[in-house]
């Protein structure tokens, strides 16, 4: 499947209330706002993550397996407008995502733990999902919250994201509930800088982040993890 994906780098940091400040700012005068954005370039995302009954996808992260995959339901703005099934896969230092939009009904037999609505399908992503469901019985496991605000460059699709005010739906996997108890993993809140591109970072990017970043250090920042850690399983 790695040579058959289109792969792409992703690099994630922790960044200071200065650092974000100074970047933001300098990010909106040189490129596009993210399409999908409020008046502020912001918008919700919230994801239900899916693990095996072992939790492998969360212990392959803290173990450092180098292939690992994570299933995911996503929807934006706490609505069931769009609601994308998707699949990120990690090869060494690169990425791959899969997604496709499914249906609400769908969804929520999903996250009832039912793939009997994929019994069907033609799709590789929702075959693959009915195979982890059946055989290692993949099931929901944690909500992630996050508000993101991002910018866009066309050369080497570049995509730049601030995700703020990460919160975990601790033990609850209703999805469509904007009302859900939500717990902030971290101490204080934290700015998850992401940094994703096809081969090459153009250089004149490179050099905003140098300037307004230099000092961050680069991090294997994983959301889903963190928002597991009241389970009290990390490594």
């Amino acid at each position: 499947m790695a040579s058959t994906l289109p792969l792409r780098h992703e690099l994630k940091y922790f960044i200071s209330p200065a650092q974000y400040y100074l970047l933001r700012q300098a990010l909106d005068r040189t490129l596009e706002r993210d399409p999908n954005g409020d008046e502020n370039n912001e918008y919700a995302i919230r994801s239900l993550y899916f693990d095996t009954v072992f939790d492998d996808a969360l212990f392959d992260k803290l173990d450092g397996v180098q292939h690992r995959d994570k299933y995911r339901i996503r929807i934006y703005n706490y609505s069931d407008k769009v609601i994308k099934l998707e699949c990120k896969t990690k090869y060494g230092t690169l990425i791959s995502k899969r997604s496709i939009s499914i249906p609400r009904d769908l969804c929520e037999q999903l996250m009832a733990g039912d793939p009997s609505g994929l019994e069907t399908t033609r799709s590789g992503l929702l075959n693959d999902m009915y195979r982890e469901m059946t055989i290692h019985l993949l099931r929901p496991v944690v909500l992630v919250d996050y508000v993101r605000e991002a910018y866009l460059h066309p050369a080497e699709e570049v995509r730049i994201t601030f995700d703020k005010q990460l919160r975990s739906g601790l033990y609850s996997t209703e999805l469509f509930d904007p009302h859900v108890p939500t717990w902030p993993p971290f101490s204080h809140d934290e700015t998850i800088l992401e940094v994703k591109y096809n081969r090459s970072l153009p250089p004149y990017i490179r050099d905003l982040l140098s300037t307004y970043c230099g000092n961050a250090i680069a991090s294997a920042i994983s959301k889903y993890t963190w928002c597991r850690r009241h389970e009290g399983k990390e490594a």
